[in-house]
């Protein structure tokens, strides 16, 4: 075993050099494992609420509204979609093919009771706009407290 000197290096170059590591595993391409890609895939979603209403937006880019769809299970919005693969054009080269098409499912547990009856949605620009208006009881209520 041969004896190596110490090196008092900067000790933020080893995370950088881990970080530059971790980037080339994320930057690989995951195109060469289509049923990895597929199960990994689901929409960034973002949900809040205010006093009548929880909103959930979800980025689904690349789909048609009709590929799209919605469901209401208890407490759970559950978002899914599916994308047909497209023919494969056999006067084209391809040298890469990274364009998802598949299926993905997304579920999102929500913090009130909601009114399925009045649920609206709307998918504009790959951006799909869900409001869910809680139950009455769910919104409460303003109680006064009167001074004696």
């Amino acid at each position: 075993m041969a004896l190596m000197k110490y090196k008092r290096d900067d000790p933020f170059r080893a995370l950088e050099a881990l970080h530059d590591e971790i980037n080339k595993l994320f930057n690989f391409s995951w195109g060469r494992f289509p049923a990895i890609r597929e199960e990994i895939l689901a929409p960034s979603v973002d949900v809040w609420e205010d006093k009548d209403n929880i909103y959930v937006e979800a980025d689904i880019p690349g789909f048609e509204q009709k590929d799209i769809s919605l469901n209401l299970k208890g407490d759970n919005l559950i978002i899914s979609a599916k994308k047909d693969e497209t023919k494969e054009e056999k006067k084209k080269n391809y040298y890469r093919c990274e364009r998802y098409q598949g299926s993905f499912y997304r579920e999102v547990i929500l913090p009130s009771h909601i009114d399925a009856s009045k649920i609206k949605a709307g998918y504009k620009n790959g951006v799909l706009k869900v409001t869910l208006p809680k139950k009455e009881e769910e919104k409460g209520k303003e109680i006064k407290i009167e001074v004696e």
